[in-house]
């Protein structure tokens, strides 16, 4: 009983906390997709690349978070890029949907190093409803009764915001930081008086990619990606590592492993799990599975993300600062 009451604790702060700060961050952007973390990678790459993600965290407990997202971004011109992202998340009776719209300018700092500076803008509009058809009212003798009268709607809300970012490049080397809904938000006080206003959170994505012997088709990526959230001051970190093996027609498999740990925590970590994909032709296909490490471990059997990609339109741009860092 003591277990229960601990995990229906922590489900109630994920519900109350983990939406509308951020939509949820796992390793869709290990799958060969980093502008889920930024929009300045928005046309970066040789090609239109699309990117759909299905997560589905804590499998076995009812009303956990559930989050589908659709990712396209590709190039307008030899330097420049935008990008779209539609998502619906839900969380017990939370459910948010919502589009990001992004644009991304490439300089070259230095022809002959490849070193390259981005900057990057994305428009948030977020629809926040809470669900009320499962909300159970009860009568004076305690019966329970289909509907609370004291509700009439859902709750309903829009909320628009902005994203902006850095990307510095260096060779293999890549350095991100963002800072996502820098807006504050108007709060009805009669509907969400507790509900957090600051939004701002800052995310720092860090790695290399080193390439394996001569003829090898090999690729190593160690990363690192850190999160700060203002509302609270709460931070996590991920450390990453990833295998690319190529083939001759720049096909390619790959595998890795994930660790997400509190900051003040770092033994402890919330999620481990590994990743692994496929890059065929046009067709990219990424699979990643979270155990979780926490007081929930024993309620569910882990977090699983599938993702599926399409990359169309191949062509190389004139400017070096677009193209693709991937293995050449």
């Amino acid at each position: 009983m003591q277990k229960l009451i601990i995990y229906l604790m922590l489900l109630v702060i994920a519900n109350a906390y983990g939406q509308e700060l951020n939509l949820p961050v796992f390793t869709q952007y290990l799958a060969d997709n980093n502008f889920v973390v930024s929009p300045t990678y928005a046309g970066i790459g040789d090609n239109l690349k699309i990117r759909a993600n299905g997560l589905t965290q804590w499998v076995g407990i009812k009303g956990a978070p559930d989050n589908q997202s659709l990712y396209a971004d590709f190039r307008i011109a030899d330097r420049s890029g935008v990008g779209l992202s539609l998502y619906n998340d839900r969380n017990g009776n939370t459910i948010q949907t919502g589009a990001k719209f992004s644009f991304a300018h490439h300089i070259i700092l230095d022809y002959y190093t490849k070193q390259y500076l981005s900057f990057g803008i994305s428009y948030n509009i977020n629809n926040f409803r809470i669900d009320t058809s499962n909300f159970i009212a009860y009568e004076g003798d305690g019966t329970p009764i289909d509907f609370d009268p004291y509700i009439t709607d859902n709750r309903k809300t829009t909320n628009h915001n902005f994203d902006v970012g850095l990307l510095y490049r260096n060779k293999g080397f890549f350095l991100s930081f963002n800072a996502n809904n820098i807006l504050g938000k108007d709060i009805e006080e009669s509907i969400r008086a507790l509900e957090p206003n600051l939004l701002l959170n800052y995310q720092i994505y860090s790695g290399y990619t080193f390439k394996g012997p001569k003829k090898s088709g090999l690729e190593f990526e160690p990363s690192v990606y850190y999160q700060l959230f203002s509302s609270d001051k709460r931070s996590s970190t991920d450390l990453n590592f990833k295998l690319r093996k190529f083939n001759r027609n720049e096909d390619y498999y790959w595998a890795g492993i994930s660790y997400r740990f509190l900051n003040d925590q770092l033994l402890k970590p919330l999620n481990i799990g590994p990743m692994v994909g496929f890059k065929k032709s046009i067709f990219y296909f990424g699979y990643a599975y979270q155990v979780t490490m926490n007081e929930l471990s024993g309620f569910n059997s882990g977090t699983h993300v599938v993702t599926i990609g399409l990359d169309f339109l191949q062509g190389i741009s004139n400017c070096p600062c677009t193209q693709s860092a991937v293995h050449k």
